[in-house]
């Protein structure tokens, strides 16, 4: 028996090494390893031999089947990654090929300049504070001094959610709401950058949406002086070392004394021109002392500290800058506008 277990062996193990493919793999397994297969018939005359011969016959058995389970699991493994191979060539994608260009972005001209102003005053030591857009009453109108039924409410006219919560108007209640923060402690030096809304008709020079950045410096022995320092030196910045301002007389309710700012002409420099109608001059911005009545109510003794305030619309300055004739050109997502500013 033992030598039909070799012969065996010998003779499955010839068959399989030439097997090309799975079925005839597994046809293969069934001839000699099924329940009715070779090896099987041959081990079922183990009953007619003796005690002594039954383990040297098994133990042989036992190694001609797994010789023979080993090939065919070789074999199963050899076609497997050739077919996988075979798969991989047929699904594989040419990487050589030219992909798509990408259509390169800018940043839009209204962040240019926002940012362009954060630099500016960081660079002079002031902190960026921020608020929310839907704002109360109380922080757009009363805590900067402008009562219920106050006549200078209507020069902000704007949406209202309830009787108490509105759209600010402007980034003026981040000010309060930092001086309410600060308890009191100075220095203060913040600007606010940030969305503020108001019921205007959109033309070329006004829209219900803008743009707007204020600052605020609260300290001990802060001047008129300091204040027009401070924009000077914005101005410079921003229009070049040779531009000038000047301040007139103005009126706003959150700041006593009052001033509109302007500057020399970013066109003809001061000579006249069109642009700003012959004067030489161009409105910039509002600002002024913060009130007493303001310090009051953001918690700062007027007795003891002052401080100046400022505010100007992005869009104003981005028009100056840029040459720019229409607001509208900002939101119209007209790409021939916006390619010009991709490339500075």
């Amino acid at each position: 028996m033992k030598e039909k277990l070799e012969a065996l062996r010998q003779e499955a193990l010839d068959q399989l090494q030439g097997v090309e493919d799975v079925q005839k793999l597994n046809d293969l397994r069934v001839k000699y390893l099924g329940k009715k297969g070779a090896l099987t018939e041959i081990l079922r005359g183990m009953g007619a031999l003796s005690a002594e011969e039954r383990p040297v016959i098994g133990q042989v058995g036992n190694e001609v089947r797994g010789a023979i389970e080993a090939l065919i699991e070789s074999k199963q493994d050899a076609f497997q990654k050739a077919e996988t191979e075979q798969r991989l060539q047929a699904e594989k994608i040419d990487v050589t090929l030219p992909g798509r260009k990408m259509a390169q972005g800018g940043v839009h001209p209204l962040n240019k300049v926002i940012e362009e102003i954060e630099e500016i005053f960081i660079g002079m030591g002031y902190h960026i504070a921020e608020g929310p857009e839907v704002e109360t009453d109380y922080y757009n109108f009363e805590a900067l001094n402008l009562p219920k039924n106050h006549p200078a409410r209507d020069m902000q006219d704007t949406f209202y959610i309830t009787e108490e919560l509105l759209m600010r108007t402007q980034t003026s209640p981040v000010q309060i709401r930092t001086m309410e923060k600060m308890e009191g402690e100075v220095p203060v030096k913040i600007i606010c950058p940030g969305k503020v809304y108001r019921r205007d008709d959109d033309d070329a020079t006004h829209s219900f949406q803008f743009n707007q950045i204020e600052g605020l410096v609260i300290g001990e022995n802060i001047r008129m002086s300091d204040l027009k320092g401070t924009l000077l030196q914005f101005v410079q910045e921003m229009f070049g070392p040779n531009t000038q301002i000047r301040l007139r007389p103005s009126f706003f309710p959150f700041t006593e004394p009052s001033a509109e700012v302007d500057v020399t002409c970013v066109k003809c420099g001061g000579n006249g021109c069109r642009m700003c109608k012959q004067t030489g001059w161009l409105e910039i911005l509002g600002c002024g002392m913060v009130h007493p009545k303001v310090l009051e109510m953001g918690g700062y003794d007027p007795e003891k500290y002052s401080g100046f305030a400022f505010g100007m619309g992005v869009e104003r300055i981005a028009i100056l800058k840029y040459g720019i004739d229409d607001i509208r050109h900002f939101y119209s997502s007209d790409l021939a506008f916006l390619k010009q500013f991709a490339r500075m």
